[in-house]
């Protein structure tokens, strides 16, 4: 939704502005929503909310401030414990928290924008030789396959 905006009318325009706040305002009715969903009742499974539910809590958490995403972190890895969430949601948001707290992501899951030329890059991932490894070991697809869709180009380094 964003890039199409960014696209149509431009990143500084008056229609990108009201989208985003429009989103914001969104995104904390829901935040609170899914909040107290978790507070009251833990994770819930795609057995009990559906697959669009169980995806729900994940990504209004992995949209949420540090400190929502580090309070119900710990609830989605016993959630994915116990078959409740997805490894993949678990490692992106995992990513997410990472370069959130000033260290490297280890799935390299997270994508920036550089600012000044709009592109997209990766952001700097823990032991890049072996993250393919890792990205297979949670579900997700390799690291070449994963970030084609923001037309980035990848090789993994050697070691």
């Amino acid at each position: 939704m964003i890039d199409e905006g960014e696209g149509k009318y431009g990143r500084q325009s008056k229609a990108m502005t009201d989208l985003i706040s429009t989103m914001n305002r969104t995104d904390l009715i829901n935040l609170q929503k899914v909040t107290s969903i978790l507070d009251t009742y833990g994770w819930l499974g795609s057995d009990k909310v559906g697959v669009k539910g169980n995806s729900t809590l994940f990504l209004v958490i992995q949209h949420g401030d540090l400190p929502v995403q580090e309070k119900y972190l710990p609830m989605m890895r016993d959630a994915v414990k116990a078959g409740n969430a997805r490894g993949a949601d678990l490692a992106l948001l995992e990513d997410r928290i990472a370069l959130r707290q000033g260290k490297k992501q280890i799935y390299g899951s997270q994508v920036q924008t550089d600012l000044t030329t709009g592109k997209y890059f990766i952001a700097p991932i823990e032991d890049e030789p072996n993250v393919n490894k890792r990205m297979a070991s949670v579900g997700l697809e390799p690291l070449e396959d994963y970030v084609r869709r923001w037309n980035i180009e990848y090789k993994i380094p050697l070691k």
